[in-house]
């Protein structure tokens, strides 16, 4: 008895300390017991709904690349365009000029932060974004904007900057067609207005849109289309600011040339450049800086922004080429001036197309600028009758509507350009120049008349309310001594 009782409890052992596998029957009830209440759960409730898509992260390549590309934008407005326009007034007005350029793009930074952001880019209405985003309100480092790829974004941060700088240069660009003549303080008040009622709406116009991502489909293609900005549903193109920058400044400052009138002397006293030196200083950093501008602008660090850069190094070499060219054969001589300002036509000219043309493209648009701009400034200038001390409206009003319109006719892929891309096809489009050339008139002919149309009030409401020019004494002893009470040089 005493045996058998001791076989069973040695069997007993060994059955317990078998491992699960050993008998299918035994691990099921443990299995089954795990699993009840889950099976038990999915008999009653709905299925689950599908996991959510994860949440875009910023590219860390792509965010670095437009950094960079906007601390170049901000080397474009200073040291760059203060020292180009800086170099171009008489030696009584530099400082005036440089403090100018500034104090306008500190300004505007801060403009753009409290409320410029928000209405250029957040969806509202054709022509205005809204206020929803005040003071960058809500938004955190994981926050994201979107580029022109499907599911790639950059940290909507770096989209601040990298648009702020862009503001910042275009009031800036507007200075230079009064300058010596015009009351500090009558600036700042025009630029506060002119910044928030043409500047503002024309980006949302241009720009603004739901991005690549809402084309999911043609109804939500069509759907997403009726949320942009006026001109983006024209089909209007502007790769980096043919319009929204530079067309909309130069009017700017052309209706100020008029309204202001023309220096103390125009026509009777040399107004000569005091140092061209700085001038081609000035023209090499817009240059240098300008590759972070158009480059920039493709938001991305791939093929589209190695194109822009490649097409405005190319482009601004043309212009400068064939400016002095042009000069050399009317003047008999070639001038530094003339190199430095077919430069800045060449980069003004490019800047609307930089992504969307082909290099062949890029350099007839170069060449062509560069001719067509030193009409600008002489002949142009000529028959207009006003005093544009710096030839804003003659290089950057009529580059500008050179290279918009251009961009209709080389971004066709016939002539070596990118054509539009479909976001519901997934692929280039199909490519129709006439239609595409009536599109960037319509860019250009709304940037005339909503530039015009606000400066006109702007200057208007400053003239009652401020006054708009400096004496005639304070103008002949020059503006470094009588608005800043310093001097340039000390000889």
């Amino acid at each position: 008895m005493k045996k058998l009782l001791a076989l069973l409890a040695l069997l007993g052992a060994v059955t317990l300390a078998a491992p699960s596998w050993a008998d299918d029957k035994a691990a099921t009830p443990a299995v089954a017991t795990v699993a009840a209440p889950a099976a038990a759960s999915a008999a009653v409730a709905p299925a689950a709904a599908p996991a959510a898509a994860p949440a875009l992260v910023a590219s860390k390549a792509d965010n670095a690349w437009v950094l960079i590309s906007a601390a170049l934008v901000i080397l474009m407005s200073v040291p760059a365009l203060a020292l180009f326009y800086g170099g171009l007034v008489r030696s009584k007005n530099m400082l005036s000029v440089l403090m100018q350029v500034f104090v306008v793009f500190s300004l505007i930074s801060v403009l753009w932060v409290i409320y410029g952001y928000s209405v250029a880019f957040t969806e509202g209405g054709s022509f205005f974004g809204t206020l929803d985003k005040l003071f960058l309100k809500g938004m955190t480092v994981d926050s994201v904007a979107a580029t022109f790829s499907k599911g790639v974004v950059i940290s909507e941060f770096t989209y601040v900057v990298f648009q702020g700088a862009f503001a910042a240069i275009t009031c800036g660009l507007i200075v230079g067609a009064f300058a010596e003549r015009a009351k500090f303080s009558a600036i700042l008040a025009f630029m506060v207005l002119w910044f928030t009622f043409s500047y503002l709406p024309m980006a949302h116009m241009v720009w603004y849109w739901a991005g690549p991502d809402a084309y999911l489909d043609a109804a939500a293609g069509e759907a997403a289309g009726k949320t942009a900005g006026f001109l983006f549903q024209k089909g209007a193109l502007d790769f980096a600011g043919g319009t929204v920058v530079h067309i909309n400044a130069a009017v700017a400052g052309l209706v100020g040339a008029f309204m202001i009138g023309r220096r103390v002397g125009y026509g009777r006293e040399s107004m000569a450049p005091h140092s061209l030196t700085f001038t081609m200083i000035g023209a090499s950093l817009l240059w240098f800086g300008w590759f972070g501008f158009n480059a920039g602008s493709a938001l991305e660090a791939n093929g589209s922004a190695a194109l822009a850069m490649v097409n405005t190094w190319v482009a601004t070499a043309c212009a400068t080429l064939s400016w002095m060219f042009a000069e050399w054969t009317i003047k008999g001589k070639p001038s530094m001036l003339g190199a430095a300002s077919g430069a800045v036509a060449g980069m003004v000219a490019i800047t609307p197309a930089a992504g969307f043309v082909g290099v062949m493209g890029a350099i007839v648009i170069g060449l062509a600028a560069g001719v067509v701009c030193l009409w600008g400034v002489n002949g142009l200038k000529r028959l207009l009758g006003a005093d544009d001390s710096l030839d804003v409206f003659g290089v950057h009003g009529v580059g500008g509507i050179l290279g918009s319109i251009l961009t209709g006719i080389f971004c066709s892929p016939s002539l070596g350009g990118t054509g539009v891309y479909d976001y519901v096809a997934n692929a280039v489009g199909d490519y129709d120049m006439s239609a595409q050339v009536i599109s960037q008139l319509w860019g250009v002919g709304t940037a005339i008349v909503w530039s015009a149309v606000v400066s006109v009030i702007a200057y208007k409401l400053v003239d009652m309310v401020i006054g708009l020019r400096v004496p005639e004494e304070e103008e002949r002893e020059g503006l470094d001594i009588t608005s800043h009470g310093e001097t340039a040089y000390h000889l």
